[in-house]
């Protein structure tokens, strides 16, 4: 079981630190966290989420090519096959 890293923004920056060094992470970003740079994590390969009520409401869905959108059902889906870390 790898870890779920939920990342918003006044504490994303310290999560996506820590996720970085994780091999088995996976990130979802929620609310203000979707504005986060997650360039490093992509190229390390890690699987980014994001809420896409979230990515849409700010207007950034072109913007985050590289960042699979989810629902809700889609979020706890992943929150039961992954250990969370909550950085939100």
């Amino acid at each position: 079981m790898g870890n779920l890293y939920l990342i918003d923004r006044p504490f994303g920056e310290n999560g996506l630190n820590l996720a970085t060094g994780d091999s088995a992470a996976a990130i979802v970003l929620i609310q203000d966290g979707v504005y986060l740079n997650c360039s490093a994590l992509r190229a390390a390969g890690i699987d980014i989420y994001a809420i896409r009520r979230d990515v849409e409401s700010r207007g950034l869905g072109a913007r985050l090519p590289d960042v699979r959108a989810i629902d809700y059902g889609q979020l706890v889906d992943l929150m039961t096959a992954y250990k969370v870390i909550n950085f939100a």
